[in-house]
């Protein structure tokens, strides 16, 4: 662990011409090609450009298929050194349908906001990770660790298909790095636990226009559940419970025989995560007539602040402090994939993105003024991890 400064030597960023025109035209273009979680083609084409990206950095990329109908993983390594080394994680994956460019969110340019799908969260983050590592190369030559970027299909959705990837390589590391959304205060050293489930209701169908039949409403009975799971939110634990998704019924004029909902639920400590699975499991049909399915989905770990984070982050806080950022630590819902890092006891630091608001809305947005100093964290991030190599 850093004892004092003698540990720390200050990474000289006057090698490094960052502009921030050139950084947003260049998230600009990745944010132009729309990539949403279940749209696998689309998701591979933002794969394509990040790969030949990092390829024209000098990176080995390896592409991983998509399973279950989701796009492809990359992984991109720059073999600088023996032993563990860098990991830099994140997805490029949105929540943002084909066509949000055309419509609801163009990308543009508005005084110091560059808006787009994807410009937070968190295709800036990944286009300033890469961009910030090619200036370090173009200064340096190559780090004394070996870094690998991991970018991932499907984290919008939980990353059901990439968790055991992300873990394996993630083994493999000495640190983390997850350059999702920054925060003008503090570095993200944990995260809250997210639970996925399916709920389903299964009624009895009957012609509607009869005010007195045998059926029985799916839809009414998901209403009723759909009140009292969101009643077990407490916002000030931060514990929540969300019915982010609802389909059922075929025709208006058919009582509806199937609902299903989607729920995300969050917990701050083990405790609450405990809570959540009791409460969810014990849900009964508000009907005895109608029949209740709970199905567990993907679940994103709690994240703790550790001693292994703690030097890291004592590392990045001293970066920062170079480039005139004075950040502490904190533990932040939003689940990222630095969650199953985080979670394993793998030094993880989240949070090393771009700053702005409006995520997962038609009116994200990035700071463009935030570019050039957490482009310069990144870089002199990349400098102390890898010197202390050596």
């Amino acid at each position: 662990m850093i004892t004092d400064d003698r540990d720390f030597a200050a990474p000289d960023f006057n090698v490094y011409d960052f502009d921030a025109e050139e950084i947003a035209a260049g998230i600009a273009e990745w944010a132009r090609i729309e990539s949403p979680s279940f749209d696998a083609a689309a998701v591979n084409r933002m794969m394509d450009l990040a790969e030949t990206t990092m390829r024209d950095l000098g990176a080995e990329t390896t592409r991983m298929p998509g399973q279950d109908g989701r796009g492809d993983a990359l992984k991109a390594h720059f073999d600088w050194g023996d032993g563990p080394g860098i990991m830099v994680l994140g997805h490029l994956d949105t929540v943002h349908l084909v066509g949000t460019t055309d419509g609801a969110l163009p990308v543009h340019r508005d005084a110091d906001r560059l808006y787009g799908p994807g410009v937070l969260d968190m295709k800036g983050g990944m286009y300033l990770a890469q961009h910030a590592l090619a200036k370090v190369i173009g200064a340096r030559g190559r780090l004394n660790m070996a870094l690998t970027f991991l970018f991932i299909p499907d984290e919008e959705i939980g990353s059901p298909t990439s968790r055991t990837l992300i873990e394996a390589e993630a083994r493999k590391c000495r640190y983390v790095l997850v350059p999702e959304p920054g925060k003008s205060d503090n570095f993200v050293t944990g995260r809250h636990a997210f639970l996925r489930y399916k709920i389903r209701t299964y009624g009895r169908p009957a012609h509607a226009g009869r005010a007195v039949g045998p059926g029985r409403s799916a839809i009414r009975a998901m209403a009723q559940l759909i009140d009292e799971i969101e009643d077990f939110t407490d916002i000030d634990k931060e514990t929540t419970y969300r019915v982010g998704t609802v389909h059922g019924g075929t025709f208006v004029n058919v009582v509806p025989a199937q609902c299903e909902a989607e729920v995300l639920c969050v917990a701050p400590s083990m405790a609450a995560f405990d809570e959540i699975t009791n409460r969810m499991n014990a849900l009964k049909s508000p009907d005895p007539e109608i029949r209740l399915e709970v199905e567990a989905g993907p679940v994103r770990p709690l994240f703790k602040f550790n001693e292994a984070t703690q030097d890291l982050y004592e590392i990045a806080r001293r970066v920062a402090s170079t480039v005139g950022l004075e950040l502490g630590q904190g533990q932040y819902g939003g689940g990222s994939d630095g969650n199953f890092t985080g979670a394993l006891g793998i030094p993880t630091l989240d949070g090393l993105g771009v700053c702005g608001d409006g995520i997962h809305t038609k009116q994200e947005y990035l700071e463009v003024s935030s570019l050039v100093p957490r482009a310069r964290l990144l870089a002199g991030l990349y400098e102390a991890l890898a010197g202390r190599n050596e």
